[in-house]
């Protein structure tokens, strides 16, 4: 995922972390300076859902445009499926003694 905050901020004219603290706080989500300033530089680990939806409401925008899905980074994340090989292995039996038996 890539965050767009600052992109959506941008398109309601906001330029500055410290503007965008200031209409959370007149939404009702008060948020320390260390974490705006995470939310406004970074993509975020984990957003909770109450603040997420202030956020949209302040940004009049949807979550889908904050969340950018980005399918090639996870196709790239995905494990590599192993190819067939191209010359199938031949089993041979196997001379010689005789196996023992399995313990009574």
């Amino acid at each position: 995922m890539r965050w767009n905050l600052r992109m959506k901020a941008a398109e309601r004219g906001i330029w500055k972390s410290t503007e965008m603290r200031r209409r959370l706080a007149e939404a009702g989500l008060e948020i320390s300076a260390g974490k705006m300033s995470a939310l406004w530089t970074t993509t975020p680990t984990s957003v909770r859902l109450d603040d997420l939806d202030i956020i949209c409401a302040v940004l009049d925008c949807d979550p889908t445009d904050l969340l950018i899905r980005e399918p090639e980074a996870v196709a790239a994340r995905r494990p590599q499926e192993e190819t067939a090989p191209t010359v199938a292995a031949t089993v041979a039996p196997r001379w010689g003694r005789p196996r023992s038996a399995p313990p009574a």
